[in-house]
């Protein structure tokens, strides 16, 4: 199966978009590191229920990041292992 050029720039920006921050995470502190992931998650699993229940992607995005950061951030405690 064939794909045409503008299928795989796609994918290879949004492979991208996906891998590159996690390099960005390197200099972070623990509770910095868990509030940039617990965003990242929660803004991909809101833009996917957005999507799926018929809803704007862009505002699930925007929720779920806002949820996910605010728990990654509340969740991160210091000094606790």
């Amino acid at each position: 199966m064939q794909f045409p050029a503008a299928k795989i720039l796609s994918r290879l920006a949004l492979a991208s978009a996906l891998i590159i921050p996690l390099a960005a995470c390197e200099g972070m502190s623990r509770g910095q590191q868990r509030t940039l992931s617990g965003g990242a998650i929660g803004a991909a699993g809101g833009a996917a229920i957005g999507a799926i229940t018929g809803g704007s992607a862009v505002t699930g995005a925007l929720l779920g990041g806002a949820g996910g950061a605010a728990v990654g951030a509340l969740t991160s405690g210091s000094g606790r292992r």
